[in-house]
Order: structure tokens, then C-alpha cells, then sequence
């Protein structure tokens, strides 16, 4: 089995769709593939239950049926910081119950495990003394040793923000396996001179690119599939 975190640059870069790009194309490939996102916050009742647009999403594109509950244990209603909607709601971002999660999809013995992040890199997990956070994703990450996946949101500031998420990564002593441009606005000026400096600064290597409004390439998904598995 192959698992990888899937990170951003920032929130709104396209996470959850490179992650249910990526299931869906191993699943394409003949591979057993799931997709987990341990925390979401911004739920809609549906049927009963707290259900996040992301988790739906990654629901759809496993290969195999499973209870939206299980591919996100931690559903937090109102569209904030996690750590903020959790200390509304009472509930603990802990280690446990994300290992836990995560575990429990282990046990489906897939191919291909995606674990998508919340936010950015640093997502705090609590709030200690003075509203300050002790506890970041990140943290839960590196505990577990997971290799990474960072999505690079292609607009004006994105060189500073990826170079600046990598370099915290590494520093976490994790491995970066690649990672993907997702152009979010299609309007970026010198794309093109962009990218190639974010080729030239990342050693790690491009999984894939996705245009703005267009389907990312089968042949390069399925690329990556091979470079992932």
C-alpha cells in the first residue's frame, strides 16, 4: 500500500480535486484507491447527517463504496478554522481519533490511500494558553511519516508560497513524492515563466498540471499514478 498527505499552498488551491483526480485515475488503472480527509469544516445536513462538499466529493471518486462517516470522521459545521469550530462544537482535533481514521481505511487494504489536509501546511489542531495552538496537523503528519503531495495554487505570490511550504516540509523530515500546478484562475500573468521557475526551484518532481476549466491530461494522471504506485 502507497499513502500520501495532500497539501496546499494555501486553502482553496484545488486539493480535493488533484486528490479525486489522482483516486480516480488509479482507479482507472486497475488500482484499489482511497481517498481521507480526517477534518472538514463547513457541513450541510443532509439526510441526517454533517456532510462536507470536499468528503462528498472524495466519496465519489474511491473505488470502492464507503460510509461518508469513515472518510471523514471529524465534520465540523460552520465554513472556519477547524480549531476555532472545534472549540465551538466542544469536539477534540486530536492525534487519535485522525490515526484512528485512518487505520480503519488501512484495514480495506487499498492500493492507494490519499490523506487530504485542511488548509495550508500548518493546520493547528487546539488552542492552548492564550488562544495559541500547540498542535498542528502537520505534527500528525510527521508523527505517522507520511511521504507528501503539495498542490501549488498557480497565482500571482504562488513562488514564495510553495518554495516556503516545501521548505517546511523538509523540515518537518518528511519526503515531498511531487507535486501539481493547478492554474485556479486562468488569468495568471507569464504563467508559463512561473512554472518554469517553480520547475527550476522544486527539486521534486511535477506529478501533474491542471488547466484552469479543463481536465488535467489522462496520459500525465496516469503518469503520475505509475510514478506514485
Amino acid at each position: 500500500m502507497k499513502q500520501y498527505f495532500i497539501t496546499g499552498t494555501d486553502t482553496e488551491v484545488g486539493k480535493t480535486y488533484v486528490t479525486c483526480k489522482l483516486l480516480e485515475a488509479a482507479s482507472q488503472l486497475g488500482h484499489k484507491a482511497i481517498g481521507y480527509k480526517p477534518i472538514s469544516a463547513g457541513c450541510d445536513l443532509i439526510d441526517g447527517e454533517w456532510v462536507n462538499e470536499d468528503a462528498a466529493s472524495i466519496q465519489k471518486s474511491n473505488s470502492i463504496d464507503l460510509p461518508i462517516s469513515e472518510i471523514n470522521p471529524i465534520a465540523l459545521t460552520p465554513p472556519i478554522a477547524p480549531h476555532i469550530a472545534a472549540v465551538e462544537a466542544d469536539v477534540l482535533l486530536s492525534d487519535e481519533k485522525i490515526i484512528k481514521g485512518l487505520g480503519s481505511l488501512q484495514t480495506y487494504k487499498p492500493d492507494l490511500l490519499l490523506m487530504e489536509g485542511a488548509g495550508g501546511w500548518r493546520l493547528p489542531l487546539n488552542v492552548g494558553d492564550e488562544t495559541k495552538p500547540t498542535r498542528f496537523l502537520s505534527d500528525v503528519v510527521a508523527s505517522i511519516g507520511m511521504d507528501v503531495i503539495l498542490v501549488v495554487g498557480m497565482r500571482l505570490g504562488c513562488l514564495n508560497h510553495a518554495l516556503l511550504t516545501a521548505q517546511a516540509i523538509r523540515g518537518d523530515g518528511l519526503n515531498i513524492a511531487g507535486w501539481v500546478a493547478n492554474d485556479i484562475t486562468g488569468n495568471m500573468t507569464r504563467y508559463g515563466d512561473n512554472l518554469a521557475s517553480l520547475k527550476a526551484m522544486l527539486p521534486e518532481p511535477l506529478l501533474a498540471e491542471i488547466p484552469f476549466g479543463q481536465q488535467p491530461s489522462d496520459d500525465r494522471l496516469a503518469l503520475a499514478i505509475e510514478q506514485l504506485c
